[in-house]
């Protein structure tokens, strides 16, 4: 597995000192969000778009944050706000930029309703270690699998690292993995037959779509590489099709890269192309007080025109 560094991976984005002390600036002005349903609202957009347009250097993390998003062989990308965290701290000012930041991307949304905008997503003892609250290895995964409309793109805000000094973000790129697969598992990956998880309490994500298949055959920008390890523990998955998905994900671990999210960072994620995960928590987690283990906020965007499947 290889850690991500600064000069082998393009996906970081680093912010000029000075460029910082203007997001510090408008950060401690920039007032609080609505919301319209599952959805931040036009004026809250409009206005974090106008704050943001009134700093000289915005271009400077605009342009590099789309093209990095979005680009032929981009699609996640590590904005560095360790620095502005520092002097704003973590609460909602800190918060209020970073939403403006997402806002260049597409329209922030929460898709569950039972949560805020912002998801915490803290750790969990009692959890299946697997899970995204869980201490253990979460594999491999796109956001909202089994809905017609997914999120276009999840992000993950870094509060507080794990204070242990495990548990770093795992990437791949989907699309490069795919492109690797024999032509009979790519064949196999385009039926629907794959299932995973509930689908209830959900704004904005469309319909429940299972069962799905992996490859929908549309463009890039449209379509999805649907896939979450915890589907090849579905009951009724037969062997060619369980096989075809284990040679997907063994082709994204070849892939992946690593990168342990420091305060501040700011993970996103285009799940039209890439997909996520985790690896283990330090042992001990025991020992460590709730207020101080890992919490990271979770934010979903939604392009707009976004649809689902030409045909279910």
């Amino acid at each position: 597995m290889r850690e991500i560094v600064n000069a082998g991976w393009e996906g970081f984005i680093d912010l000029s000192r000075e460029l910082e002390e203007d997001l510090i600036e408008i950060g401690s002005t920039l007032p609080a969000w609505s919301v319209e349903g599952a959805f931040m609202a036009d004026s809250t957009i409009e206005r974090y778009r106008a704050a943001l347009d009134s700093v000289p250097l915005s271009d400077e993390l605009r342009g590099p944050l789309v093209s990095t998003l979005n680009g032929v062989t981009g699609g996640c990308a590590v904005v560095r706000l360790g620095n502005i965290a520092q002097a704003l701290g973590v609460g909602e000012q800190f918060l209020r930029l970073a939403m403006a930041i997402l806002a260049e991307v597409a329209i922030p949304f929460q898709p569950f309703r039972r949560w805020p905008l912002w998801k915490e997503i803290g750790v969990n003892l009692n959890a299946n270690p697997g899970l995204s609250t869980g201490t253990g290895y979460n594999a491999f995964h796109m956001d909202l699998v089994n809905a017609t409309q997914p999120p276009d793109y999840t992000t993950l805000l870094c509060v507080r690292p794990d204070p242990l000094g495990a548990g770093a973000s795992i990437l791949s790129d989907a699309r490069e993995a795919v492109s690797r697969l024999t032509p009979s598992s790519r064949a196999l990956l385009a039926d629907s037959a794959y299932s995973y998880g509930g689908f209830f309490d959900l704004s904005g994500v469309g319909e429940e779509y299972t069962p799905f298949p992996v490859l929908d055959g549309e463009p890039e920008d449209h379509g999805f590489v649907r896939f979450t390890a915890k589907m090849l523990a579905e009951s009724g998955l037969d062997k060619e099709h369980v096989h075809a998905a284990r040679e997907l994900a063994d082709q994204m671990v070849a892939g992946q890269v690593s990168y342990t999210l420091r305060r501040g960072d700011f993970l996103i994620v285009n799940q039209h192309r890439w997909v996520h995960g985790r690896e283990p928590l330090g042992d001990g987690q025991y020992r460590v007080a709730p207020e101080n283990r890992r919490l990271l906020l979770q934010m979903f965007l939604r392009s707009a025109g976004t649809t689902g499947p030409a045909a279910l």
